[in-house]
């Protein structure tokens, strides 16, 4: 939780959206996933924001019909929630979502785990169902 960061209303109507089972599994990118953290970070700590984004990712794709254990991945939950956080740690006071993702646009880059984890330890079954800690470098706190 960060007093620096705050999520603007139209964050705050996409997480209502999101934990209402608004929002098409489809059209969830991964911008919306950063969007997603970093509005939970907001308002709540790390550990908070996992349990949180779990519930509302693992809710949307049961209420679309896919089985959530074929789409939801805990460890990468996790470290882009850590990856989030540790960016919010270093950003300057954002307002929203799409501020702060325009003041961190390395964000954007999905490639940015594999600095972090092999494909073989993100891309586990166990790495699916629990965290894994990176294998290769740790993310920063």
């Amino acid at each position: 939780m960060t007093e620096a960061h705050s999520a603007s209303e139209q964050d705050k109507s996409f997480i209502e959206a999101l934990e209402a089972f608004e929002l098409a599994p489809g059209d969830f990118d991964h911008r919306a996933h950063l969007r997603m953290a970093y509005a939970y970070l907001c308002e709540h700590d790390a550990t908070t924001t996992c349990c949180k984004i779990r519930e509302a990712l693992r809710g949307l794709l049961a209420h679309a019909g896919i089985e959530p254990s074929t789409k939801y991945h805990e460890t990468m939950t996790q470290a882009w929630v850590l990856a989030v956080r540790h960016f919010m740690a270093c950003t300057p006071t954002t307002k929203s979502a799409a501020e702060f993702l325009e003041a961190n646009p390395e964000l954007l880059d999905t490639r940015i785990m594999s600095t972090h984890y092999s494909r073989e330890a993100l891309f586990s079954n166990v790495a699916r169902r629990s965290f894994v800690p990176p294998d290769r470098a740790s993310i920063p706190t």
